[in-house]
């Protein structure tokens, strides 16, 4: 369809199969709801022309009438009768002609055939009215009972909502771009499963060191490095994206972890179990780690999920937290003043030597919970009611600042941290005053 202009408006539809002047009419309305007044100045099954009245509206109905007449009649009689006959019926505001000058209603139009004394046809009014108008205007026309000195009967057939035709060819339009779109724009589902299972992939474990130790991928190139106990432990790490890991595979630490933990920034992400607990030891003894992670105790790190993990190694703790660094030889400790404590905490206290645990009492010295020294400290931010603490460690001012807060009386571990700015409410035992002599 394209439009030409030439002093009236003009269109020429080309390239539909035009069967019916009624389809071309209801065509152009619907595509060109802009043109009123339609004339067909040349019609055949491959082009129609059409003209309109210069004054231009948009149209919202067209009324669809059909008529038989007894006699034959002409199309002058015919819109002679419509005008003539619906004339003051509602006063000047409906009437036809007033409506047509202001442009509310199109150019009727009427398609008749005569054939054996009678006549039939239909009427055509396209209009820019209001629902409740049209419906008035629609059942003026079918008022009508002559035309011309024959008798005449009109039937409504319809009233066809243009606007409903218009949103059925944007609808139909918007499926085509949609349809286009996806099939220009979206994946196959072959890339979108290729491009998932790639993330989901994990790296190759490699193999490092003359013992060739399991190790991950990103092992040479990190300054910081994770030890770990076995290949799966490596493996599982990897799911959760930590690729700078290397794995002990036994109990006896082997020559490449003692030297990767001198030349790196080490830490040591443990079970949390008995094994664990005898391979920090070993560590602790050979290496150089800087840290210590555990996992949950009673788990092993090959059965945590990524977010325990990632907690693991949030709360690691510092190598001198857990065994302290022995004071200068050159410095001279002051002599401490010996402690008098109950006899039951100086027995927890020998029978804690060289474990890395703690126990917590009440203030009655009734057994509260025992627990590694790695978890002491953020245990004891959780819990309250505790009066004396107990482990086998060093006093560090962490500690101690935690003590002051939930009112714990007194702590016994083997030495106090030089660092230690005493609290005034919390009494520091080291086990040598505590454990009574043999």
């Amino acid at each position: 369809m394209k439009s030409q202009w030439s002093g009236r408006p003009q269109v020429i539809l080309e390239g539909v199969h035009l069967n019916s002047k009624s389809v071309i009419i209801n065509l152009i309305i619907a595509r060109n709801p802009r043109i009123s007044a339609i004339n067909i100045i040349k019609y055949n099954f491959r082009s129609c022309i059409f003209t309109g009245a210069s004054q231009t509206f948009t149209i919202k109905y067209v009324v669809h009438a059909r008529f038989e007449i007894d006699g034959v009649v002409e199309k002058p009689d015919v819109i002679g009768a419509v005008f003539g006959q619906t004339e003051g019926l509602f006063g000047p505001e409906l009437d036809l002609r007033e409506l047509q000058k202001t442009g509310r209603i199109g150019r009727i139009e009427i398609d008749l055939h005569s054939k054996n004394d009678r006549t039939n046809g239909s009427i055509t009014i396209p209009t820019s009215l209001d629902r409740v108008s049209t419906a008035l205007i629609a059942a003026s026309v079918e008022s009508i009972n002559r035309v011309g000195p024959c008798s005449a009967k009109v039937n409504l057939d319809k009233i066809e909502d243009i606007r409903e035709s218009r949103r059925k060819v944007i609808i139909d339009r918007a499926k085509e771009i949609l349809h286009k779109w996806n099939v220009e724009s979206m994946p196959s589902v072959d890339e979108v499963y290729k491009e998932i299972s790639d993330t989901m992939k994990v790296g190759k474990v490699e193999k490092y060191g003359p013992e060739d130790l399991p190790a991950g991928p990103g092992l040479e190139a990190a300054k910081e490095i994770i030890v770990v106990e076995g290949r799966a432990d490596i493996i599982n790490l990897m799911r959760c994206g930590i690729f700078n890991t290397i794995a002990l595979e036994g109990a006896k630490v082997p020559d490449s972890i003692k030297k990767i933990t001198k030349e790196k920034t080490a830490t040591a992400l443990l079970d949390g179990d008995r094994g664990g607990d005898l391979i920090l030891k070993e560590l602790l003894q050979v290496t150089s780690i800087k840290f210590v992670g555990r996992a949950p105790r009673g788990k092993e790190i090959e059965e945590c999920n990524c977010k325990e993990i990632a907690e693991a190694l949030e709360n690691k703790v510092p190598i001198s937290e857990i065994i302290g660094k022995p004071p200068a030889p050159a410095k001279k400790v002051p002599e401490r003043v010996k402690v008098e404590v109950p006899e039951q905490i100086g027995q927890a206290a020998k029978a804690l030597v060289g474990t890395l645990e703690a126990v917590l009492f009440n203030d009655k010295l009734e057994l509260i919970e025992k627990l590694p020294v790695s978890q002491l400290a953020e245990r004891l931010q959780q819990m309250g009611g505790v009066d004396t603490v107990v482990f086998d460690g060093i006093i560090t001012q962490r500690i101690v600042d935690i003590a002051g807060e939930k009112n714990i009386r007194r702590i016994v571990a083997s030495r106090i941290s030089e660092a230690v700015k005493p609290a005034l409410n919390v009494e520091l035992v080291t086990f040598q005053d505590a454990i009574p002599a043999a």
